[in-house]
């Protein structure tokens, strides 16, 4: 994929939406591309969280693991990424993201992005607010699944 696929890929995820044409250029450019078979495992819940990931083509199923067995807790398709919280936060992946299909993304690294915010200070605040929104919205899904997985 070129540069400005990438650049196209990553203007259509929501929190990259308030993103200048410069600025997704320098996000694109300081992205990894990675392939994943379907099957194979991204990363294992309780992994340091350095990275996200954004899906350009292909499916992850994203597990919570109990009791030693794997249950699938959601999905995230091309276009949309994949554990957003370590682009700002030091923290652990709170689930394990499995490739559903033969899958590619693009890996966003915590010091890069945050090498952006630096150098246009202006976007942070909107990134950080559309981060907390997501993050209250994904609590809210998780109460609600909850009750399956009480004893």
């Amino acid at each position: 994929m070129a540069l400005d696929d990438d650049i196209r890929t990553l203007s259509g995820v929501a929190l990259f939406q308030s993103l200048a044409d410069e600025q997704l250029r320098l996000l694109a450019f300081g992205a990894d591309k990675v392939r994943l078979p379907s099957g194979q495992r991204l990363y294992r819940e309780g992994d340091i969280a350095d990275s996200a990931f954004v899906v350009t083509d292909g499916r992850i199923g994203l597990y919570h693991s109990r009791d030693g067995r794997l249950n699938m807790v959601g999905r995230v398709e091309a276009g949309e990424i994949v554990s957003e919280l370590a682009l700002i936060a030091e923290s652990q992946r709170l689930t394990e993201a499995i490739a559903l299909a033969d899958s590619q993304l693009l890996r966003l690294d915590r010091k890069s992005f945050k090498r952006i915010l630096e150098e246009y200070p202006e976007i942070a605040a909107s990134l950080y607010d559309r981060i907390a929104d997501d993050l209250q919205a994904m609590v809210e899904r998780l109460e609600r699944l909850s009750s399956h997985f009480e004893n």
